[in-house]
């Protein structure tokens, strides 16, 4: 997911792609402690894509206008 695309989305949904990501992380983990992720790789992209929305929340909270 990239930052423009994330940028557009309203608050409530920030708050509902947070809570999609990590469930999604939750479950790429489990795969991968039971021998069923085939592309351990994703974890990590989840991971950035978690980060993403979290750094955009708090932009918004502090009101900051960051262009990328």
């Amino acid at each position: 997911m990239k930052v423009a695309e994330i940028r557009n989305l309203s608050d409530q949904d920030l708050d509902k792609q947070l809570y999609d990501l990590q469930s999604e992380l939750f479950n790429l983990r489990f795969r991968l402690a039971t021998g069923q992720l085939e592309n351990p790789s994703a974890i990590g992209s989840v991971k950035r894509d978690i980060a993403r929305v979290k750094t955009i929340q708090t932009e918004r909270k502090l009101n900051l206008n960051r262009e990328a």
